[in-house]
């Protein structure tokens, strides 16, 4: 995943901010290729700032 608007280096000193934010690229933007965690999915749910119809999917998907 590439995003040009946001430095990573500097992200990724705190490990849940840049957790959060990853998953939220790759749900809002495309997974280029990768698989989400479900752990870590579960684990930021609250936190994730998430498309609403792609939530509500996500939430189907992960409470069957």
């Amino acid at each position: 995943m590439y995003n040009w608007s946001v430095d990573e280096e500097k992200l990724k000193n705190n490990p849940e901010k840049y957790a959060i934010w990853k998953l939220e690229q790759m749900v809002n933007f495309g997974l280029n290729g990768k698989k989400i965690s479900e752990k870590e999915l579960k684990k930021y749910w609250d936190k994730l700032r998430l498309d609403p119809a792609r939530k509500r999917f996500l939430e189907l998907l992960l409470h069957e």
